[in-house]
C-alpha cells in the first residue's frame, strides 16, 4: 500500500529541517583536519579474482583522521585510462563485499571504486574496515553511535571517509578526475548526497531511494529500522530529543542537497517502508543543482531494481560523453 503523501503533495513538500549556522564551517574543519592527517592517495594490490574481462585491485586509502579505509577498484581488463569513474557507497549493514560482486560499472567501461563502510559489512555483505571512533551508550546498529555530539557521531567519520574516497580516486592514473560520479542506494544514497554537498566538480550524483534524509520527519513516521533505532534511543533518553535532532541536522541529506550543484538523478518508491517517500522528496526538492527523480509507485525499498541499474549505465554514458 502507499505509505505516505500522494505524489502530487510529495512534489510540493518541503522539509522542516534547518541549516545550522556553522554547518559549512563544521564540515570544512572536519575535512581539513582529515586531509592534514594524511595526503590523498591510495595503495593498490592486484587480486586474482578469476575474471577474464576485468581487473580487480584491493585498495586502502586514508579516511577520517587518516584512518585506513578499504575498497575494491574494478576496471576493464588492461585499461590504462584515464577512465570515467564511479565511486559507490553501500547500504546499511553492508560492506564492499567480495571482489567478484558488483561488476556492472566496470563491465560498462568505467573505473569503479567500491568503498567499504567502517564498522558495518556484516549484515548482508562483507566488510573489512573497523570503526575506530567513540562508542558509548547506543541502540544496536550505528544510528545512535556517538550521537551525543556532532564531533563524535558515527556519520561524521563515515561521510568524511566517503569524501576522501573521491580524493583518493582522483589521484589514480586510471581515473579521469574531471569525470567522477558518485552513486549508492539507501544508506549509500544518503552518503552520496553528503558527498554531493561537500565535493566540487562531480560529473553526476545518483542517490537511489536515499536514507539519512529529513530527520525531523523521518523519526516521527517510521516504525521500522534503521530510523526506528533513533526512536528507541529517545524513548529511553527522554531528555535528549532536542540535542539529538540538533546533532542530526549536521548529517541530514536535506542540508547537503541544498549545497549540491552536480546533476542528480534520484529514485523513490511510494511503497517504501524503510525510506518513506516524503523523506526522499525532502532532499530532492531541496537539491540545488539540476535534478530528476524516477518514481516507482508500486515498489518498496528495492526501488527500480535491475531496471534502475540499466538506466544508471545509460545516464552515466551520457554525462561522461562516451
Amino acid at each position: 500500500m502507499f505509505v505516505d503523501l500522494p505524489e502530487a503533495e510529495l512534489r510540493e513538500y518541503r522539509s522542516a529541517q534547518v541549516d545550522p549556522a556553522d554547518f559549512d564551517a563544521f564540515w570544512a574543519e572536519t575535512l581539513d583536519a582529515s586531509r592534514a592527517a594524511a595526503p590523498a592517495g591510495a595503495t593498490l594490490e592486484r587480486v586474482d579474482a578469476g575474471l577474464r574481462t576485468l581487473d580487480v585491485f584491493d585498495v586502502t586509502f586514508p579516511g577520517f583522521a587518516g584512518q585506513p579505509i578499504r575498497a575494491w577498484l574494478r576496471m576493464p581488463r588492461g585499461a590504462s585510462g584515464p577512465l570515467p569513474t564511479v565511486v559507490q557507497y553501500q547500504g546499511y549493514g553492508g560492506g564492499r563485499g567480495l571482489p567478484t560482486e558488483n561488476l556492472l560499472y566496470a563491465s560498462a567501461g568505467f573505473a569503479h571504486l567500491h568503498v567499504d563502510t567502517r564498522g558495518q559489512g556484516s549484515g548482508w555483505s562483507l566488510g573489512a574496515t573497523p570503526d575506530e571512533g567513540v562508542t558509548g551508550p547506543q541502540i544496536p546498529g550505528v544510528m545512535t553511535r556517538g550521537i551525543d555530539s556532532r564531533e563524535t557521531y558515527y556519520y561524521r567519520r563515515l561521510f568524511t571517509d566517503a569524501v576522501r574516497a573521491v580524493d583518493a580516486a582522483r589521484t589514480l592514473d586510471v581515473v579521469d578526475a574531471s569525470r567522477v560520479a558518485v552513486a549508492g542506494g539507501s544508506q549509500g544514497g544518503g552518503i552520496t548526497l553528503a558527498v554531493a554537498g561537500l565535493v566540487e566538480g562531480l560529473a553526476a550524483v545518483l542517490p537511489q531511494v536515499p536514507f539519512l534524509c529529513d530527520f525531523p520527519r523521518a523519526v516521527t513516521i517510521h516504525d521500522s529500522d534503521p530510523y526506528h533505532e533513533l526512536v528507541r534511543y529517545l524513548a529511553q533518553h527522554r531528555t535528549k530529543a532536542s540535542a539529538v535532532l540538533e546533532t542530526l541536522a549536521y548529517f541530514d541529506g536535506v542540508n547537503f542537497a541544498r549545497r549540491a550543484t552536480a546533476p542528480a538523478w534520484f529514485t523513490v518508491a511510494l511503497m517504501d517502508e524503510t525510506c518513506k517517500p516524503s523523506t526522499v522528496f525532502g532532499a530532492f526538492n531541496a537539491y540545488a543543482g539540476p535534478k530528476r527523480i524516477e518514481v516507482f509507485p508500486f515498489n518498496g525499498h528495492e526501488g527500480g531494481g535491475a531496471q534502475t541499474e540499466g538506466e544508471q549505465v545509460r545516464i552515466l554514458h551520457e554525462v561522461f560523453g562516451d
